[in-house]
């Protein structure tokens, strides 16, 4: 009689528990969400700020001295050939 008991009582807590997890743990989640979209921020909002005004040019990239070759004198010189079919 007393594991019957024990077990029936187990059982319906154990259902309620299922119950309140049903009901809380979307509400936790979606709290958790929406707190780390907020620090994330907007990302088309940032994009639209981003955008340079129209007609500026911006310059990402400045290439070294044209007066420094890529290759340097000591490697040899190119050699122009035609490839023959």
């Amino acid at each position: 009689m007393l594991l019957i008991r024990f077990l029936i009582i187990s059982i319906s807590i154990l259902y309620m528990l299922r119950m309140l997890g049903r009901l809380l743990l979307p509400a936790l989640f979606r709290g958790m969400v929406n707190k780390a979209q907020a620090q994330q921020g907007n990302p088309m909002q940032d994009r639209t700020e981003r955008r340079p005004k129209e007609g500026t040019v911006k310059i990402d990239f400045i290439p070294p001295d044209a007066n420094k070759s890529a290759i340097p004198d000591s490697e040899g010189e190119f050699v122009k050939y035609e490839e023959i079919k």
